[in-house]
């Protein structure tokens, strides 16, 4: 099996030390930065915009997994890549011409991700595949950090994780949403590859480096 990689997601981190606490999971071996962006239409909430990014990019030399949940992204997948973004993920919920955009990403020189919510069944996927880099389960309905994970998802993670390997596909499979150490086993036997996790991560009951030691410690 590959390595299990983790994203800290950002979204549940402290704003006023961000700089900060992007170099403490950096430096206690995190894979990926995760980094949430909303538009409140998409989704119910407003986050950061492509300045955060840049700002973030100085403090580690890791991949920038930005996580477009969005409407329109096309319009805002150059100021991204431009501000340091390494993973452009887009939801294919979001977009009508979803080959399109997978292109614009790639012709930017960024990796090309495709997420879906939970209530979008993996065969959406079907025909875009061939030309992903990653592939981005959404474990919570997407808006809001600290939400419990749907178990009902494992299914789908599965399916998906079946279908990149009969294709002999490369492209990662991530999961987001509600990971914690008790579930990240569960969710590594479906298949995820890439775990995303924010308030697991970043909180007040431990440290980001102590949190993510429980969680690679849970996948021995």
């Amino acid at each position: 099996m590959a390595k299990i990689k983790l994203a800290p997601s950002i979204l549940s981190a402290d704003f006023a030390r961000l700089g900060e606490q992007v170099a403490e999971v950096t430096r206690a071996g995190a894979d990926y930065i995760h980094i949430d962006v909303m538009d409140g239409h998409f989704v119910p909430n407003i986050t950061i915009g492509p300045s955060v990014v840049a700002a973030i990019r100085p403090h580690t030399n890791l991949p920038l997994d930005v996580h477009l949940m969005i409407e329109a992204p096309e319009r805002y997948l150059k100021p991204f890549a431009d501000a340091g973004a390494d993973i452009l993920t887009v939801h294919i919920e979001a977009c009508p011409y979803i080959h399109q955009v997978v292109e614009q990403i790639k012709r930017l020189g960024v990796k090309a991700g495709v997420s879906l919510n939970p209530g979008t069944p993996p065969d959406r996927l079907t025909d875009i595949l061939p030309s992903l880099d990653l592939v981005l389960v959404m474990t919570v309905n997407p808006g809001f950090s600290g939400q419990g994970f749907i178990e009902d998802m494992l299914d789908k993670i599965a399916r998906l994780r079946a279908e990149l390997d009969k294709r002999g596909s490369t492209a990662e499979l991530e999961v987001d949403g509600g990971i914690n150490a008790g579930n990240a086993p569960q969710v590594v036997q479906a298949g995820g590859r890439v775990l995303v996790a924010g308030s697991a991560i970043f909180n007040s009951q431990q440290t980001a480096a102590q949190a993510l030691q429980r969680m690679r410690d849970s996948l021995d």
